[in-house]
């Protein structure tokens, strides 16, 4: 790939692949631009490899972030995608040096689901999730056998009952991590809710065909909704801040170079903080510079060994 002035417009309106579509094409497209393991030579031709959601908050801050490093001699080629299983296959396999599109409990329970090793390098915000509807105003409105979609991944899974809990519509064991509730610890439903779980790409979609919905505050502004008309509770535990931050995340020895410092210091600039103060119209999503790629491999390590 060309990496010269003469590409800028280029660069910024870098490949937005489904993931059908990257699968297909990665492995020329990466061969090609001579992107190799992790870290292995982003610091040598100050290039750094990344594939993103193709979503508000991760694109938007990425390309600002794309400016600040142009300005420093570096190159960020990034890659947008819908996918959220390939941008965690892609760095594992040294196809990208980093990837921006999962909190960390998504990707601690990828690493386990998929014998991957691919650790989070910074900390870039954190976002509330809730319950949203476009037929009621209060959750004491939903009818007996009311459906509900919540995620089917586990870590999100587990974020959705236990928000439901806090509304009082079911029960929980109180005794298991978020992270790890799921349907079978479901203690009480007395109101027979039947849980529809889909991907979370299209919670905030899939409203208009069930009564209630988990979701991100992103995803259902994605999909055009006025947040106050269908929210009916916001998650406020700050107990789930830690898990659900949203990272940076590569293989383990990209922490050492160069490119991994460069990187968090864009995204954590205050030209990115202040972007998400005003996304939404602010108070929506949060900015948390909690994880720093110096400490990051201790507190990933803290994280990791806490479901063992």
């Amino acid at each position: 790939m060309n990496t010269s002035p003469s590409t800028h417009l280029l660069r910024r309106t870098a490949p937005r692949l489904t993931g059908l579509a990257v699968a297909g094409v990665a492995l020329l497209t990466l061969s090609s631009c001579g992107l190799v393991n992790a870290g292995s030579g982003a610091d040598e031709d100050q290039t750094i490899s990344m594939i993103v959601t193709e979503s508000a908050p991760y694109q938007d801050p990425t390309e600002i972030v794309k400016e600040q490093l142009e300005e420093q001699g570096w190159t960020l080629e990034t890659t947008y995608v819908t996918d959220i299983v390939l941008p965690n296959e892609a760095v594992s396999r040294g196809e990208y040096d980093v990837n921006f599109f999962q909190h960390q409990a998504y990707l601690r329970q990828f690493n386990q689901d998929n014998d991957t090793d691919v650790e989070s390098l910074f900390s870039v915000y954190y976002t509330h999730s809730g319950i949203f509807s476009l037929k009621y105003d209060d959750l004491d409105e939903l009818p007996d056998g009311a459906q509900v979609a919540i995620p089917v991944d586990t870590s999100n899974n587990g974020r959705a009952l236990k928000l439901l809990a806090e509304g009082g519509l079911i029960e929980v064991d109180d005794s298991k991590e978020v992270t790890q509730l799921s349907q079978r610890d479901i203690t009480a439903n007395p109101k027979n809710i039947e849980f529809i779980e889909i991907d979370q790409q299209s919670l905030g979609q899939s409203l208009p065909d069930v009564d209630a919905g988990f979701g991100f505050i992103r995803s259902i502004a994605d999909a055009g909704y006025d947040l106050d008309d269908t929210v009916l509770l916001l998650e406020e535990d700050p107990e789930v801040k830690v898990p659900f931050t949203v990272v940076v995340a590569a293989q383990p020895e990209f922490r050492d170079t160069e490119a991994a410092q460069v990187l968090q210091e864009a995204y954590q600039s205050e030209e990115v903080q202040q972007w998400y103060e005003e996304y939404l119209g602010g108070g929506v999503v949060t900015y948390e510079g909690s994880i720093t790629v110096e400490e990051s491999a201790e507190s990933w390590a803290e994280f990791s060994d806490a479901t063992e």
